[in-house]
């Protein structure tokens, strides 16, 4: 029977060979070189630059302690970032990690805090490896145009020139890091609103960044959703045109809007008028280009009356998409009236840990409590995007089989609830709230 040491040996030469024969795949070790030469190492002062282009990053960069020796590892204790000079395209990331004297438990987010991995336990001595596709883009659609980036994207990890990392748990213990380029992938594009967007700071979150860690390695989400936007501020911003630019045959779009939709006023704006002639021309375009369109009503407000039931607040937006899904034939998934059933089975009071409700001085310098009613938390994201999984079943997509580590029992009559959610928030925090609240 062979001992712990000799099983991470056995591990790292795996990971490690399997890496190395993948063209332009480059490889990063924490600490001591152990077999092969290739490679870079990083220590406990390697910290991001341009220049050298890997390192710890952004906060807590400075508290990560690399371990040298036969068992090498990165950790603190507190999250952390890894970033690696990366240009726009998809990116297959393999990852050894397991501590070799304590149990731990691992999550991993990628760039604007995509949840990978959520809470994987080991035992003490135990190592293995994940593979993970991440996509990297950039706001630029072709030589003469870019996306037009609001002032406050423009530090976004979506928009800088870097691979991003984030770890976080008990006892994290990384060991490897291996990144090389994917040429083909089909892809999940994403065009929304904040409830959709990776959120790029705590404690706001969105399904659409919570969606990436139950999709296997054959779908890249690519998430342009942003914070704010209605179908025709997304499309004017250059969104739509990036995203188009990019659909291949068999990609599919997801679309959900309604949220500003509905704030807007004017000549021929309105669910039937303006709103459902840009959701034609969404699926349209998107069908030109061999892609599939997917329309997703808005979630829900968390507005209960007096009897606990959820009011309807988005007039007759929701039900405009309904009709323009029969009458175009796209699918549906109706996070309208799953997240209704969703804010419902929990209660008013239950339902506000899904929300961005947090007591003054709950995170550094929040000097006011905040009560959102339209932004979830982490673990309401996390709830919401279990309801698309959901929709995503029952709707008989071809999707479905790439929907990895997910109950297809699942039903928001009986939702998780907020105990069962220990992923630690991420250290890039903001108090003021996401545009379009």
């Amino acid at each position: 029977m062979p001992s712990k040491a000799l099983l991470i040996v056995i591990t790292f030469v795996f990971v490690l060979v399997a890496c190395n024969t993948k063209p332009q795949a480059e490889y990063y070790y924490f600490g001591s070189k152990k077999i092969f030469s290739s490679g870079k190492a990083v220590k406990s002062n390697t910290t991001y630059s341009n220049e050298t282009g890997y390192g710890f990053d952004f906060e807590n960069k400075d508290k990560v302690q690399v371990r040298s020796g036969i068992n090498s590892f990165a950790n603190a204790d507190v999250p952390f970032y890894f970033s690696v000079k990366k240009p726009e395209g998809n990116y297959e990331v393999e990852l050894t990690f397991g501590n070799p004297s304590l149990a731990s438990s691992t999550n991993i987010k990628a760039e604007a805090r995509r949840l990978l991995l959520n809470n994987y336990s080991l035992n003490a001595g135990e190592s293995t490896s994940k593979k993970f596709v991440v996509n990297v883009r950039s706001p630029k659609i072709d030589n003469n145009r870019e996306i037009k980036l609001k002032a406050r994207e423009e530090n976004y990890m979506n928009w800088d020139n870097r691979l991003t990392l984030e770890f976080s748990g008990a006892n994290v213990a990384i060991q490897e890091i291996c990144i090389r380029p994917i040429d083909s992938i089909r892809t999940l594009f994403m065009a929304g609103n904040s409830t959709v967007t990776d959120q790029d700071c705590a404690p706001w979150a969105s399904w659409g960044q919570m969606i990436t860690a139950y999709l296997d390695q054959q779908i890249v989400v690519a998430n342009y959703a942003e914070s704010g936007e209605a179908l025709n501020t997304f499309k004017a911003r250059g969104r739509l045109d990036k995203i188009e630019s990019l659909l291949k045959p068999g990609d599919y779009l997801f679309i959900e809007f309604g949220h500003n939709d509905q704030k807007q006023q004017g000549e021929g704006i309105g669910p039937w008028l303006s709103f459902s002639n840009l959701l034609i021309e969404y699926i349209e375009r998107a069908r030109n280009k061999g892609a599939i369109p997917v329309l997703i009503t808005p979630t829900q407000r968390r507005s209960f009356n007096s009897e606990g039931i959820i009011e309807y607040t988005h007039n007759d937006y929701p039900a405009a998409m309904r009709k323009v899904a029969n009458s175009y034939k796209v699918p549906l998934i109706d996070l309208n009236e799953m997240t209704k059933k969703l804010y419902e089975s929990w209660g008013p009071e239950t339902s506000k840990k899904a929300f961005v409700h947090f007591d003054a001085k709950t995170f550094p310098g929040q000097n006011k409590a905040l009560a959102d009613n339209t932004h979830f938390s982490p673990f309401g994201a996390h709830e919401v995007a279990l309801c698309v999984l959901k929709g995503i079943c029952d709707s008989m997509l071809e999707l479905e089989k790439h929907i990895v580590g997910f109950d297809k029992n699942y039903t928001p009559q009986k939702p998780n609830m907020p105990q069962k959610w220990n992923v630690p928030m991420s250290p890039r925090f903001e108090s003021t709230k996401p545009d379009g609240n």
